[in-house]
């Protein structure tokens, strides 16, 4: 069976905050590929070797609600999980807390799309047996 949930710790770093000590915006958006990333390897599958054998998978849509800032040297849990898997697309779902007071920062969704070394999108290979949410 498949996984369809992953935690992963992260800690904030200095190179990631802006004047105000506070994490930018844009790291977020690293963060939720880390948590991809994590839960495709923790169901067997190596993001590398699927590049290496053409498959791709790129953000077709996202979005996000940020409800508190984390600051640097936060400890954070990122809650990366598997809402839908179609032919050719899969729908993950982000819950990212500040570790020490569970205090949720950000929410946010997206879709990616498998696509071959072409560009075109493609189906989800049937090995990766990543089965249907």
């Amino acid at each position: 069976m498949p996984e369809t949930s992953c935690d992963i710790e992260i800690r904030v770093r200095y190179a990631e905050v802006d004047a105000m000590g506070v994490l930018h915006h844009s790291r977020f958006w690293v963060y939720f590929e880390m948590g991809r990333t994590e839960l495709l390897r923790k169901s067997g599958v190596s993001y590398r070797d699927l590049e290496a054998h053409g498959v791709f998978f790129v953000v077709a849509r996202c979005e996000a609600r940020h409800a508190a800032p984390a600051r640097y040297d936060d400890l954070l849990t990122l809650t990366t999980r598997i809402s839908r898997i179609a032919a050719a697309r899969i729908d993950h779902e982000y819950e990212l807390k500040r570790k020490d007071d569970g205090v949720l920062l950000a929410t946010a969704k997206t879709t990616i799309a498998c696509v071959g070394r072409d560009g075109r999108l493609m189906q989800i290979p049937p090995d990766l047996n990543l089965g249907a949410v």
